[in-house]
């Protein structure tokens, strides 16, 4: 059954451009500070964060029967903790707040308070990572890190297609997109074998990860 919140019929009274990551059918939750103030949990909608302590301040959440300091907290972890019905519930209310054929919610004289441009506020890490579990399931990613231990004739396992293979990853190596990410150096032996040598490696795969809280 579709959430209200993801009907593709509504229609915002924020100005979205065409094609944007954020309309009104995706309300993303996330952490955002602006200049040196305190961080906040965020949505977002076209190219505005939406400020929610801003909002939980002038009551529009109220009725949802939970503190409202849960969004003045550094990470997502409290709110996610309060379960999926009351995030849910949360992320319905901006759909209301946000919709241009609601009247129940008269939002848009307040928007300058709690619609700020994505340009003026850092996001952050949206949450306090203790430990997660890498899934080793790109055939490219798994042949292309093969040939570099066992070359092209062995690249994959024997039991790669078998089995789903994961492996403990370092919550540590999590960083918001943006952040300098510094090129590993290792110990290497050149293709004419002389002397071994640390320095920058010459192989190096990016991989990208999709994550499930």
């Amino acid at each position: 059954m579709m959430l209200k919140a993801n009907d593709p019929a509504l229609r915002t009274w924020v100005d979205v451009p065409a094609g944007s990551d954020f309309p009104i059918q995706n309300l993303p939750f996330g952490v955002f500070r602006k200049g040196d103030a305190a961080p906040g949990l965020c949505s977002a909608i076209g190219n505005y964060v939406i400020n929610l302590p801003a909002l939980a301040t002038h009551g529009f959440f109220d009725d949802l029967q939970f503190d409202r300091q849960i969004f003045s907290q550094p990470t997502l972890n409290e709110f996610i903790a309060l379960g999926k019905e009351k995030t849910r519930a949360v992320r319905q209310r901006l759909s209301e707040i946000l919709d241009d054929d609601r009247e129940s919610w008269d939002a848009k004289e307040l928007a300058e308070y709690f619609l700020i441009p994505m340009a003026e506020v850092q996001l952050l890490l949206p949450v306090h990572i203790g430990d997660y579990t890498d899934f080793y399931s790109s055939l490219e990613h798994a042949t292309n890190v093969g040939i570099m231990f066992r070359g092209p004739d062995n690249a994959l396992m024997p039991n790669w297609r078998h089995l789903p293979v994961g492996y403990h990853g370092r919550a540590s190596s999590i960083v918001v997109s943006g952040t300098p990410v510094r090129r590993p150096k290792g110990q290497m032996l050149p293709r004419a074998p002389t002397t071994r040598y640390l320095g920058p490696v010459n192989d190096w795969i990016l991989s990208w990860k999709w994550a499930l809280l």
